[in-house]
């Protein structure tokens, strides 16, 4: 021991500890408890997150754009069993903030529902009205 220790604390650093006859002692579990770390703000760091998160937005298509997605959608739909590839981007409403993001697609046509405008591309739904573009790839 230094000197500084014996010096302030000398005349207890011997003693020993004291025990209680009324309270039992804490359990190890317990008393680490005691020490775990200790967030004031509970969900503020998912908050700060969330709003760190960037979205994008989506921008309508003008009728150009959409004639030229709907042409290769036809040709899609009547050429459904040669269409072996094609590509898709999309975009995706975010649930928590206003934007989304957009995702593209590589794959194979499953089912094109016109009805209830989606089409189905490697067992993803994607809606007809939230494609910005498309294209075949592979015959």
């Amino acid at each position: 021991m230094d000197n500084d220790s014996c010096k302030y604390y000398g005349d207890i650093i011997n003693m020993p500890r004291r025990i209680s006859n009324t309270h039992t002692p804490m359990n190890i579990l317990n008393r680490a408890a005691q020490f775990a770390p200790f967030s004031a703000l509970p969900g503020h760091h998912d908050a700060v997150k969330e709003t760190e998160r960037i979205t994008e937005t989506f921008n309508s298509l003008d009728e150009e754009e959409k004639e030229r997605i709907n042409y290769i959608l036809q040709s899609i739909l009547y050429n459904i069993n040669a269409v072996h590839k094609i590509y898709v981007k999309y975009f995706i409403k975010d649930d928590k903030k206003s934007g989304g993001r957009f995702v593209k697609v590589y794959g194979s046509i499953k089912k094109i529902d016109t009805y209830n405008r989606f089409l189905i591309v490697n067992d993803i739904k994607i809606n007809i009205d939230n494609i910005v573009d498309i294209s075949i790839l592979e015959y």
